[in-house]
């Protein structure tokens, strides 16, 4: 039996979370006495097929492996895989750069009709352009957080607003000179990813994705966790990234 190809993966797994958003957002909804309709948008982005990433993958996927059955992959699939931190092997992928929400008008016209709309679930379907310029999906992770900044200014929102697992950006996270943000201007954003304070693998893929998103033309960025969204959107709490 052929293994289902990564693309395919990503197609599967945006229309079954789309699908449990939809039915929770809609039973909201009914139990709040608002007339709104939730659409998920299977959405596919367009990545550059010479990005350097292809050359290079990085992003793990997958479930852990011990090395013998790593290197049989790897031999008998092609995978790449690597020693993950010393938790075991995985599976690395190419994470190109997003280029263009392939699906973006399908959104808008949603949006404008006053949907909710779920879409570019886990950083969107990644799809290359062949030489007649037809679609072809492509092996690959693009990343969330990239992803979702594009398609923020692609529709032109106002706010980009971020979910994780913390209340707020911190410098020097974890450190015992922590120090919790309540704003941050682009200048400064910029200048912290500088000094290296966002790990990659977590609060860096947010904060440079708020600060693309304000040099396109954005307004303002906001991280913070689940539980205080409502708080945050009210100017109590969370990370607020703005231009200056």
């Amino acid at each position: 039996m052929h293994p289902v190809p990564l693309d395919a993966c990503g197609a599967d797994s945006q229309g079954a979370i789309g699908y449990a958003f939809q039915q929770n957002l809609y039973n909201e909804f009914k139990r709040r006495g608002m007339k709104k309709s939730v659409a998920t948008v299977v959405t596919q982005v367009l990545v550059d097929r010479n990005d350097p990433a292809f050359e290079n993958p990085t992003k793990p996927i997958g479930s852990f492996m011990d090395e013998a059955a790593a290197l049989t992959r790897r031999d008998e699939e092609g995978w790449a895989v690597v020693e993950d931190a010393g938790r075991g092997w995985r599976r690395v992928v190419p994470s190109p750069m997003p280029q263009r929400i392939m699906e973006r008008d399908a959104i808008k016209t949603l949006l404008d009709r006053g949907f909710v709309v779920v879409a570019v679930g886990g950083g969107g379907i990644p799809v290359v352009e062949d030489d007649e310029g037809n679609l072809v999906g492509s092996e690959a992770v693009i990343d969330k957080d990239y992803a979702s900044s594009l398609l923020a200014n692609s529709i032109n929102a106002d706010l980009l607003l971020i979910s994780t697992a913390v209340e707020k950006v911190a410098l020097n996270f974890g450190r015992p000179n922590q120090v919790w943000l309540d704003k941050m201007t682009l200048a400064e954003a910029k200048k912290y990813m500088v000094e290296g304070h966002f790990a990659k693998g977590s609060m860096g893929p947010k904060v440079q994705a708020s600060i693309w998103f304000l040099e396109r033309g954005g307004k303002e960025a906001l991280i913070t966790d689940p539980e205080n969204i409502e708080r945050a959107l009210l100017g109590e709490t969370g990370t607020h990234i703005v231009p200056g």
